[in-house]
């Protein structure tokens, strides 16, 4: 009887593991992109449009709010060099990565010093940098919310994308 209950805890322990894996429901992603032979990455999680519109979902944004870029746990951005977007420098690093309404209705990318932590646990203090994203309209709608980082001359392009709205900025090496 004294074996059963350390298999009986390890079992329950696994258990509980896969049930909250499968509770958040959505799938991780990560973008990458090597930038004079040091790794760029965004992993984030990615939630569907099931129906609704991005304007359902992150239109009632007011100024200053900041959306996760993702769902569940915080986006995370890595860097191994240095970085400058629009003239904001990002030190390499680890950052949880947002979006934050401008009051002239654009939207910045905001790098935070605090990651990991669930995706609803912005603070503002925490904010290391934001730099401007350009919004346009995408040929193809996606259902999910989708990152990806391509070479763009000697530097690189962050693009962000869910239903037709689609945000970016263009970034180089220090």
């Amino acid at each position: 009887m004294k074996r059963l209950f350390p298999v009986l805890g390890l079992t329950a322990v696994l258990v509980l593991s896969a049930a909250l894996a499968l509770a958040q429901g959505q799938a991780r992603a990560t973008a990458k992109l090597e930038l004079k032979g040091q790794a760029v990455s965004v992993e984030y999680g990615q939630p569907s449009l099931k129906g609704r519109t991005v304007e359902q979902l992150i239109g009632q944004l007011k100024p200053g709010d900041v959306w996760r870029l993702g769902s569940n746990k915080s986006t995370t951005f890595k860097t191994g060099l240095d970085l400058a977007f629009s003239g904001v420098t990002v030190p390499k690093g680890e950052y949880s990565l947002w979006a934050r309404k401008e009051s002239d209705g654009g939207w910045k990318l905001v790098f935070n010093k605090q990651h990991g932590q669930w995706g609803t646990q912005h603070d503002a203090a925490q904010d290391l940098a934001a730099a401007p994203l350009t919004e346009t309209k995408a040929d193809k709608s996606a259902e999910q919310v989708t990152i990806s980082l391509e070479k763009d001359g000697a530097g690189g392009l962050i693009s962000i994308q869910w239903g037709e709205m689609l945000l970016s900025a263009k970034f180089a090496a220090k």
